[in-house]
């Protein structure tokens, strides 16, 4: 169906925590069949994490709920000879494999993917680490914060007096999720199939800093924190206002003419410290203080709608909660329910509407194992070969 375009694709999740998780996640709210195989008795660590001890407790704790979401889960000991002759059979029936072990994990364990795709060689196998595959820090262990050091994203973000700060999310292990999730899908479309994908965290938050990179690469500067200021233009930034801040990207000459008029201060446009371009970058900070007198006067609300209505860009600064309620997110349904254990659990949708349409959780996060019996008695694994697995702990 458009509205489910992996609809038949099996995809192996072996990961943990976040990177792997979320990409996994994106992958099933586009209608891929996800099994997540997961150790004997813990599971993916993000089970008992999160802000609830009592959910963390019971090993559905919030951070594991954020990204499981119509999964299924088995448990397989990948150490023991019989599970991962289990993990092969169940890679034949597989179109995707991921993981984000640390590099050389998977061929100490004798499941890396020169012996899978032995096993299937249309599988198309996606390793995510924080480093890649090759180079002097494979090796290292590599966290959100670690990557976004690494990086060079803490050095840019804050102000000159406060940098360096982390991004106040997990910035490198979602973008190094979702690259994953975009490189499984393209591998997907390859003729013949069969790939593997080395993703790198660090690589991926590089990318994605895109004109940051270019001007040091191209123009030769030296990337530094500048706060909320957006360094290409000016006015623009983030202003006070009555009751909070907005924020206004003035980036033509002809919107910071009508922010000007607007705000009843044409004289601004004769100021020499602001008549061109390059002027009012090299003044940003006193053109801003010029325009807060007035901002102040009135609450974001008001300022927001009507330079938008003029052409200015605008918009306020909210909070997560705020961001959640607003109408334009509210409107749109990017949150969806999905009923778990009595409970109807808030979730996140797919950031991609499909035919008008939004992707949501075809059914909750798995208890641990919950679809064990199912997956294996669907491999061939007969009742008592089920018993026997059982009992020595492979599953």
């Amino acid at each position: 169906m458009a509205t489910e375009p992996l609809a038949g694709v099996r995809v192996l999740d072996l990961t943990n925590v976040l990177a792997g998780p979320y990409c996994c996640y994106q992958l099933a709210l586009m209608g891929a069949e996800v099994i997540k195989v997961e150790r004997p008795g813990g599971g993916d660590l993000a089970r008992v994490l999160g802000a609830d001890p009592e959910r963390n407790a019971k090993g559905m704790g919030i951070s594991f709920l954020a990204q499981n979401a119509g999964k299924k889960s088995v448990t397989l000991d990948m150490k023991a000879e019989a599970g991962k002759a289990l993990l092969k059979r169940l890679v034949r029936t597989a179109d995707v494999l991921v993981e984000n072990f640390r590099p050389g994990v998977m061929d100490r364990l004798g499941l890396g993917y020169e012996v899978l795709k032995t096993e299937n060689p249309r599988l198309i196998y996606c390793a995510i680490s924080g480093f890649g595959q090759d180079g002097p820090r494979r090796d290292d262990p590599a966290y959100d914060q670690i990557v976004q050091g690494v990086a060079g994203v803490m050095s840019v973000t804050g102000a000159s007096d406060t940098a360096p700060y982390r991004v106040g999310y997990p910035l490198a292990d979602t973008t190094g999720g979702m690259t994953a999730a975009f490189a499984v899908a393209a591998a997907l479309n390859a003729t013949p199939r069969g790939a593997f994908l080395d993703v790198s965290m660090t690589e991926a938050v590089l990318s994605a800093m895109g004109w940051v990179v270019s001007n040091h690469l191209i123009g030769g500067v030296e990337p530094a924190a500048h706060g909320n200021e957006n360094t290409t233009s000016a006015p623009s930034g983030t202003f006070r206002t009555a009751d909070q801040p907005i924020n206004i990207a003035a980036n033509r000459d002809e919107q910071w003419q009508a922010l000007a008029r607007h705000l009843g201060r044409p004289d601004l446009l004769d100021h020499p410290d602001y008549r061109t371009r390059e002027d009012r970058k090299r003044h940003r900070h006193a053109l801003r203080e010029d325009l807060e007198t007035v901002l102040e006067t009135r609450p974001a609300a008001d300022w927001t709608a009507a330079l938008n209505a003029l052409g200015v860009p605008s918009g306020p600064v909210q909070s997560v909660p705020q961001a959640l309620e607003d109408p334009q997110v509210a409107g749109r349904g990017f949150i969806g329910t999905v009923a778990s254990q009595g409970e109807d659990l808030a979730l996140a949708g797919s950031p991609v509407m499909v035919d008008g349409r939004r992707p949501q959780p075809a059914a909750p996060p798995p208890a641990l194992g919950a679809d064990s019996d199912a997956v294996w008695v669907d491999l061939g694994v007969t009742p008592d070969e089920l018993a026997k697995l059982r009992a020595e702990g492979v599953t």
